[in-house]
């Protein structure tokens, strides 16, 4: 299984490439300028692995929710690879990459919340569980942090993860205070993107190129992310 995943949606800007098991990655958080970084990425990730576009089962990206300007790249560079190579596409939600992120890092979790930066004083948020894959519960969303709600108690060992967290002392300290395991520092990245691909892309649920689209959950989206 051959598989490129990419990712732009937040200040980090990600490559990453799946060969059978085998996996490497670009990972560099640039704030801005993610249009110039992501193709050379790309193409230098492909020759480090040997592989042509052609060659790939599939494309996977960050379909948002993130910065509009980001997330609207992310899903016009997997297009246009798609559409020149004749390569599916399969889109992953930037809220799932994190809370996979923060699974990888603490594998007996079977909750997570994850809260990502959605500036103008709020956030993007969204409940996972953990039943051998990472599985949504429920939409997601965008608020202000006080309006974030938190797992049900009783749900087994949890954590909250995402930059959002840092802009809000209220929600870390609601977390904690619920028995939540912090991870504050997390941004999407193209690994785990790859990682939530794989089951899709082995079970054959590829999208045409033309699917490739980016998902805002806000309507305000003027300015908002990176270049």
């Amino acid at each position: 299984m051959r598989i490129l995943a990419l990712d732009t949606a937040t200040e980090a800007c990600s490559v990453a490439l799946g060969i059978g098991d085998v996996e490497i990655e670009r990972y560099v958080e640039v704030g801005r300028g993610h249009a110039e970084q992501i193709l050379p990425m790309i193409q230098e990730l492909l020759a480090e692995g040997g592989v042509t576009l052609a060659s790939l089962d599939a494309i996977a990206f960050g379909r948002g929710p993130g910065g509009f300007t980001g997330v609207r790249l992310a899903a016009s560079v997997a297009q246009g690879l798609a559409f020149g190579s004749g390569v599916g596409v399969v889109p992953v939600s930037n809220l799932a990459a994190v809370a996979q992120q923060a699974w990888r890092l603490q594998p007996g979790l079977r909750r997570l919340l994850t809260v990502n930066d959605a500036r103008m004083r709020e956030v993007y948020w969204a409940e996972f569980e953990v039943d051998g894959l990472l599985n949504p519960v429920g939409d997601e969303h965008v608020s202000a942090p006080s309006e974030v709600r938190l797992p049900a108690a009783g749900a087994g060992p949890w954590a909250a993860a995402g930059r959002g967290l840092a802009v809000s002392a209220e929600l870390t300290g609601r977390c904690r205070a619920a028995g939540a395991g912090v991870y504050a520092d997390l941004l999407p990245r193209a690994t785990d993107i790859l990682a939530l691909a794989r089951p899709a892309v082995a079970n054959g649920r590829i999208l045409p190129a033309e699917a490739a689209l980016p998902v805002y959950v806000r309507d305000r989206v003027v300015g908002a992310g990176p270049s």
